[in-house]
């Protein structure tokens, strides 16, 4: 096929394949006689991979790398990327939802007011910048890729960051207690722990986890599970998916800040009468924050100085407080020093 009949097939200008070949993503054939391009089946066919790639939004250095491994026939490095696409473009949505609020608001002070103040736009302009950079500020500094091979094996055998692991896996479901035909969402999935107890019961489970490692892990335990690259700051799913989310040994990962904005994704993905059950290390509030880490240091205990210092441990306290304003009933239960359990049911 000449170039003005792949061009009129794909409804693309000729001007755009012949970029896509200077950017080395395509390479048809040349006459010897007159430089004519001829194009393939397989070129045709590639050329129509790169149109969905960016219509999805791909980078072109993104498209070089998916299509090398289309070339090697690299099925689970080709998901991944479009995996990363899909985050993206997820993160990208919701920042965009949230300048549509922003604009709203100042629709309503306009409306209400007949004026709009320069300390209001400043004042909605800033939040709405504040919530992008906490979304955009989290990194994985405790290298998940390369800890998702041994993981299995640390919680087994790790009593600091670990302790009571099964214990509190056996309560999180007990309290959750969903029926079947239920949906949940398992944020920070791991290699799948939680979750594949609640598949053994029946319940239909969906996970995230931020680390591509994690997510071949637990797809490999549980192959039948839908599960997706993404974390607490941007849900990849549309609202009101879910009947229950669960978290385990996830949440001391991101800020104070984050942690606000990912109750309000968790709120975002479930149903009205939707569930939310938290389990992770925390303190009770900071008086008991300040003593524990009092009695650490005179003991020596640097393993657990340590796990605490590299995270971002909740205070109960503060979670129960966020809880009660916006709306839910809760109730909750100290495992042991530094591990408990939220649950939080809406009143609706």
């Amino acid at each position: 096929m000449k170039i003005k009949d792949v061009a009129s097939k794909l409804k693309i200008s000729p001007r755009a394949i012949r970029f896509y070949e200077e950017k080395g993503l395509i390479s048809p054939t040349k006459q010897d006689n007159n430089q004519y391009r001829t194009f393939t089946e397989k070129e045709v066919w590639r050329l129509q991979t790169i149109i969905s790639l960016r219509e999805a939004g791909m980078t072109i250095e993104d498209i070089k790398k998916a299509l090398a491994e289309v070339d090697e026939e690299d099925k689970e490095q080709l998901q991944y990327y479009l995996e990363i696409q899909r985050s993206v473009i997820f993160s990208q949505w919701l920042e965009l939802k949230q300048i549509i609020e922003t604009t709203d608001s100042m629709i309503e002070l306009l409306k209400y007011n007949n004026t709009l103040p320069l300390d209001d736009i400043f004042s909605l302009a800033e939040g709405s910048k504040r919530l992008r950079e906490i979304r955009k500020n989290w990194r994985d500094k405790w290298n998940f890729d390369n800890r998702a091979f041994t993981h299995d094996e640390r919680v087994l055998n790790n009593d600091n960051e670990y302790k009571d692991y099964e214990e509190a896996l056996k309560i999180t479901v007990q309290w959750v207690a969903p029926k079947v035909g239920e949906i949940g969402l398992d944020i920070g999935i791991g290699t799948g722990n939680l979750a594949g107890k609640f598949l053994e019961k029946g319940i239909r489970m969906v996970g995230i986890d931020q680390s591509k490692e994690m997510l071949k892990q637990c797809q490999r335990k549980y192959p039948e599970m839908e599960i997706k690259l993404g974390n607490f700051l941007a849900i990849p799913y549309v609202d009101g998916q879910f009947d229950f989310v669960v978290t385990t040994f996830a949440l001391h990962h991101i800020s104070e800040e984050q942690k606000r904005l990912a109750l309000d994704e968790m709120r975002r993905v479930l149903k009205p009468h939707g569930t939310i059950c938290i389990t992770d290390l925390m303190f009770e509030n900071e008086t008991k924050k300040e003593k524990y880490l009092k009695n650490l240091h005179e003991k020596g205990k640097t393993d657990v100085i340590n796990v605490i210092e590299n995270g971002y441990l909740s205070l109960c306290s503060q979670l129960l407080q966020w809880f009660d304003e916006n709306g839910y009933i809760t109730k909750h239960k100290q495992i042991n020093d530094l591990l408990y359990i939220v649950y939080a049911d809406p009143i609706r």
